[in-house]
C-alpha cells in the first residue's frame, strides 16, 4: 500500500476519533461539574435566599431534572451546535466564546511566535561550539524557562517592566480611555486593516508584556528540541556524506541538518498548543487579559455550568484541529513517515 493511501487512512481514522474525543471530554466535564462541591443557585442568589426562591430558580434553570435528563438535553443541544445559555445572564455561550476567543488567539499566536524565535535562536546558537559556554548557557536557559512557575514569572515581569520601568501597562488589553476597534476582534489586525496607528500602538503596548512572558516560558521547549535533534542530525550518515563531498560546514548545517531537525519541532508546536492554553489561564488572570481562559475562570467561580462546558468543548476542539493539522503538515514534509 502506498504511503499516500496510508496517510489518507490515518487522517480518516483521526477524523473519526475526533468526535469521540470531544464527546468524552464534554461528558467528563459535565459529570465533574455536578459532583464537585458548590451549587449554581447559591452562586446566583447567595445563602440568604428563601427556599421557595431557590426552588423556583432551580426549576427555571432546569437543575431540578435528573442527572440523566440534564445530560441528554446537554448532549442533544451540543450535537446541534448549541452550547446553551449562561446561567448568570442568559447570554448564549456561543456569543461569549466568540467575543473572548480572538483575545486569547491574539495572545497565544504572539506568544508562540516569541517562543519560536527565542527558543530556536538559543538552540541553534550552541551548535557552533558544542559543550562550550554558549551551549551550556543555552541548556541552562532551556531548563530554567521551562521550570519557572507561570504565576511567579508573570508577577516578576510586571514588577520589573510595568511597575519599575513603566514600559508597559500592568494589565488589560486596550487603553481604558480609548474605544477598542470594531471588526474581527483581533485588535492588532483591525488596527492594521484600518491603518490606525493609535490602535496598533495601544494594542502592542498591552499585548507585549503578557506575550513575551508566556513566550519566554515556552521557549525552553523549542530550545531543547532543536538542540537535541540538530545534534543528532549532525551525527547522521547523510550529513557525514555531505561533509565528505567537501560541502562547507555552514551549508551542511543549514541545508542538510537543520530542515530535518525542524520537523520534530513542528510536531512539538502542535503539542505546545495545549500547554499554551493551560499557561494562558494564569497569564490572562494576572494580566487581566479578557480572553477565553479568563472567562473560564469566572465561569468556574460562578458555577456557570453551560459556560464552563461550552468553553472546554471549544478549547478541546481547537486542540484536536491544531494537532490534526500539524500531523498533516509533518506527513507532507517528511515522506519517511509510515502510517
Amino acid at each position: 500500500m502506498s504511503n499516500s493511501s496510508s496517510l489518507v487512512r490515518y487522517l480518516g481514522s483521526r477524523l473519526l476519533l475526533a468526535p469521540v474525543m470531544l464527546w468524552l471530554i464534554a461528558s467528563l466535564v459535565f459529570l465533574l461539574l455536578r459532583v464537585a462541591p458548590g451549587d449554581p443557585v447559591d452562586a446566583l442568589l447567595g445563602n440568604r435566599a428563601s427556599a421557595a426562591a431557590r426552588e423556583q430558580l432551580r426549576a427555571q434553570l432546569g437543575l431540578d431534572q435528573s442527572l440523566w435528563d440534564q445530560y441528554r438535553e446537554f448532549l442533544g443541544a451540543l450535537l446541534q451546535g448549541d452550547l446553551g445559555n449562561s446561567l448568570r445572564n442568559s447570554t448564549p455561550v456561543g456569543e461569549i466564546v466568540r467575543d473572548a476567543l480572538p483575545a486569547s488567539m491574539e495572545l497565544g499566536i504572539t506568544a508562540l511566535l516569541v517562543a519560536l524565535v527565542l527558543g530556536l535562536a538559543v538552540g541553534f546558537s550552541g551548535v557552533a561550539r558544542p559543550e562550550g559556554k554558549l551551549d551550556l548557557s543555552g541548556r541552562l536557559y532551556g531548563i530554567g524557562t521551562y521550570a519557572l512557575p507561570v504565576f511567579w514569572a508573570a508577577m516578576v515581569m510586571q514588577l520589573i517592566f510595568a511597575v519599575g520601568l513603566g514600559w508597559f501597562p500592568v494589565g488589560g488589553r486596550f487603553p481604558p480611555t480609548a474605544l477598542p476597534p470594531q471588526g474581527t476582534g483581533f485588535y492588532l489586525l483591525d488596527g492594521i486593516l484600518q491603518a490606525n496607528p493609535q490602535v496598533i500602538w495601544g494594542t502592542l503596548q498591552h499585548l507585549a508584556l503578557p506575550a513575551i512572558t508566556l513566550g519566554l516560558l515556552l521557549s525552553g521547549i523549542f530550545e531543547r528540541a532543536l538542540r537535541l535533534n540538530l545534534r543528532r542530525a549532525l551525527r547522521s550518515d547523510y550529513v557525514e556524506a555531505a561533509r565528505s563531498r567537501g560541502i562547507s560546514e555552514r551549508r551542511v548545517v543549514l541545508r542538510h541538518a537543520l530542515p530535518n531537525a525542524l520537523l520534530p519541532v513542528l510536531t512539538i508546536t502542535g503539542i505546545t498548543v495545549a500547554s499554551l492554553i493551560g499557561g494562558a489561564l494564569l497569564i490572562e488572570l494576572i494580566f487581566s487579559w479578557p480572553g477565553i481562559a479568563y472567562r473560564l475562570q469566572e465561569a468556574i467561580a460562578q458555577r456557570d455550568y453551560p459556560l464552563v462546558q461550552g468553553i472546554v468543548v471549544v478549547i478541546a476542539a481547537l486542540v484536536v484541529m491544531v494537532n490534526l493539522a500539524v500531523d498533516v503538515v509533518v506527513a507532507l514534509l517528511d515522506p519517511r513517515l509510515k502510517f
